[in-house]
């Protein structure tokens, strides 16, 4: 099973808006998808309740006693995760992941926070490298600012324990495309081309780089 876990402690970084668009997209190629919210505000379950029958199956699950009931057959798992998460539920949520995507918004408030908690992850033994795969994208980027700028640079140039530079994956700008979706149980793959064209185009790194090997701890 494909697990993705989209992570980042601090609340308002866009967590719900990447996993419900990434479940979105694995579902649209077919594969049987469960949406897992670990989230007390319920963001993706929500998201879900007002899906239309009519499009791909994304199944729930939501987190119970630290347990999550994954409807057999899942062949891809996205965990939508909570803010200010416990040094425990972490380890446990890293335990069960193959990849982990952090969304990170320009603010230098944000920018700290995120330095801040990569060098504590880092600092648990053998997760890095070994057990899960990781990677930052820069989320409801208002482009040509300083402050985005600041943003791509800091991203840009971080590095892992053994040297090797944390994988950047792309900028997603701030769009209403993505509130629309939302509002109707969609991803922005699901709405028009003609009007998400930029949007999907800004997607590609991350998808390609999920798609690949590159993305599953050897």
């Amino acid at each position: 099973m494909r697990t993705i876990l989209i992570l980042n402690p601090k609340g308002g970084s866009g967590k719900s808006t990447l996993a419900t668009n990434i479940a979105s997209y694995f579902a649209l190629k077919g594969k049987n998808v469960t949406l897992a919210d670990c989230d007390p505000q319920s963001s993706s379950i929500d998201w879900l309740a007002v899906r239309p029958e009519s499009r791909d199956t994304i199944n729930s699950s939501v987190l119970k006693k630290d347990r999550l009931d994954v409807p057999k057959g899942t062949e891809v798992l996205v965990m939508d995760t909570p803010a200010g998460i416990t040094d425990k539920r972490l380890t446990k949520f890293l335990g069960q992941a193959q990849t982990m995507v952090m969304p990170v918004i320009a603010s230098p408030i944000d920018m700290r926070a995120a330095e801040r908690f990569l060098e504590g992850l880092f600092s648990l033994k053998g997760t890095v490298n070994n057990k899960i795969k990781i990677a930052t994208v820069a989320n409801r980027v208002r482009e040509d600012t300083l402050v985005a700028a600041k943003l791509e640079h800091y991203l840009s140039h971080i590095k892992l324990p053994n040297g090797k530079k944390l994988p950047f994956m792309t900028m997603l700008r701030a769009s209403q495309n993505y509130i629309h979706a939302a509002e109707r149980g969609l991803s922005i793959f699901e709405l028009a081309p003609s009007k998400t064209y930029y949007d999907r185009e800004q997607w590609e790194p991350l998808l390609r780089w999920l798609n690949s090997s590159r993305s599953i701890p050897k």
